[in-house]
């Protein structure tokens, strides 16, 4: 079951979780205390130790999702977990560290606060291995009925991943006005009654419309009984939508982008995300041009004092407006001799050493913040592809010139939740991800992806 935060679709289980550790990191203030100074020290934090603790304890969070303990395609071991915690307690600390430096009002003093996070990433792992072992997530699944059995229905059943079917359970199809049954037959379920009934006798939750042909018998008056007596009717576009984070592009029609929420652009959002853009691009080059420089020498080490630092390349940005993007170069000068342009691929012979070594930490990546602070570029946003490939793919992929409404970004929905592409298939498949951010974009999912970003640095997931 998933639930709506910020506009933005999250697990039950996963938000059940997060509160829960919230909660623990806070305890942890007033633990800490009492096995430093005893019964007496509990009072003294409760007087004096409540915004350090709140601070420490929000500060936990953010990390713990920044080293992607809250992503919904995780899938780390107990001794992955364990790390990750330990990983994200020695970035709250410095958080911490500096919010108390920057605030001397804010007493916390290093002892106390080694000791929180101590108490808390042990709280936090307790938790959960109960969770995992006692809850799991089979106790908030949503109960869903299909109703259809043709082929949209089938794309349900099509979800393989275990992230995809996190949030329900299929109790059953019933058979519409399909020509074909495409769902196995076992599944399908006869309502001896009415569909509110039935509804009613599987303790179903929701109700998802999957007709290949609305048009002929949509049962109007069963779905707006089931509605209005709490059960929640959803269409299969936009539950597929939901539970993958990604928009189906052979499922849906030009109107329902029309008619649906999202995909609009807001001025005063724009101004904000361009403010954010400037202040955090210049700050990045401050503290990372040492690292351009290193990186810069190397190459010309490795591939010679006349070699070019930088790869420069055209691309197609917001609104289908053309502009020079930049990295450091990753691959022999003579990669692209043909002109003509290739899909990357894993262990491309064309990388150059200092080029692997880049890629895998993504400095290649830093040289995009002077796009940034241009303003052809934002920190989020899907990837801007070359000129050429947007021709043949537009021409190929249905919708794929939406993704052009917004402004590409450095890092972006599709980059986390699907590998490098390197096909026309890829392509397609990231497209569906792209238009999902295009439709549910705002700060605090940017800032999501961000934190998420960076966990995926941190760990080099993704890098190629």
């Amino acid at each position: 079951m998933r639930i709506r935060i910020f506009g933005q679709y999250v697990h039950l289980s996963i938000a059940v979780l997060a509160a829960g550790e919230f909660a623990a990191c806070l305890l942890a203030a007033w633990i800490a205390a009492y096995v430093r100074f005893g019964v007496e020290g509990v009072p003294l934090v409760m007087d004096q130790r409540v915004a350090p603790a709140l601070v420490c304890a929000s500060a936990m969070s953010a990390c713990l999702l920044a080293v992607g303990l809250y992503g919904f395609q995780q899938r780390v071991d107990t001794g992955g977990i364990l790390m990750r915690l330990l990983a994200a307690a020695l970035f709250a600390g410095l958080i911490v560290a500096v919010v108390v430096y920057a605030l001397p009002a804010m007493r916390f003093g290093r002892g106390m606060l080694a000791l929180t996070l101590s108490i808390a990433v042990m709280q936090c792992f307790a938790a959960r291995m109960l969770f995992k072992h006692v809850i799991g997530d089979d106790a908030l699944k949503r109960r869903v009925l299909v109703y259809g059995a043709g082929a949209k229905a089938l794309s349900i059943t099509l979800l393989r991943r275990s992230t995809d079917r996190r949030g329900f359970a299929v109790v059953g199809f019933v058979r519409g006005t399909e020509c074909a049954l495409r769902v196995p037959a076992d599944k399908v379920v006869e309502p001896r009654g009415s569909l509110f009934e039935l509804v009613r006798e599987l303790d179903v939750s929701e109700v998802v419309v999957a007709l290949d042909d609305q048009r002929k018998a949509f049962p109007m008056d069963e779905l707006l009984k089931c509605r209005v007596r709490g059960i929640n009717v959803i269409d299969v576009v936009s539950f597929i939508e939901r539970e993958t984070g990604k928009v189906r592009g052979d499922l849906l029609n030009p109107s329902w982008i029309i008619f649906s929420g999202g995909f609009r652009r807001d001025l005063v959002r724009e101004w904000v995300e361009r403010a954010f853009d400037i202040v955090a691009s210049a700050a990045l080059l401050a503290l990372s041009w040492p690292a351009m420089l290193v990186t810069a020498i190397a190459i010309k080490l490795e591939d010679g004092w006349r070699a070019p630092v930088f790869y420069v390349q055209e691309r197609v940005g917001l609104e289908g407006r053309l502009f020079l993007i930049r990295k450091f170069r990753s691959m022999r000068v003579d990669a692209a001799q043909d002109g003509k342009p290739a899909w990357a691929s894993e262990n491309d012979p064309r990388v150059t050493r200092v080029g692997a070594v880049i890629r895998k930490l993504r400095i290649d990546e830093l040289p995009q913040l002077f796009n940034v602070l241009a303003g052809d570029m934002g920190f989020v946003g899907p990837r801007p592809p070359r000129p050429q490939f947007v021709e043949q793919l537009g021409g190929l992929i249905p919708y794929y010139h939406e993704r052009h409404w917004v402004k590409p970004g450095i890092t972006g929905w599709a980059q986390l939740c699907y590998p490098y592409g390197a096909s026309e298939r890829d392509a397609k498949e990231k497209l569906q991800y792209d238009l999902y951010y295009v439709k549910h974009r705002n700060l605090f999912f940017d800032l999501a992806i961000l934190l998420e970003t960076a966990e995926g640095v941190l760990w080099g997931r993704g890098a190629r």
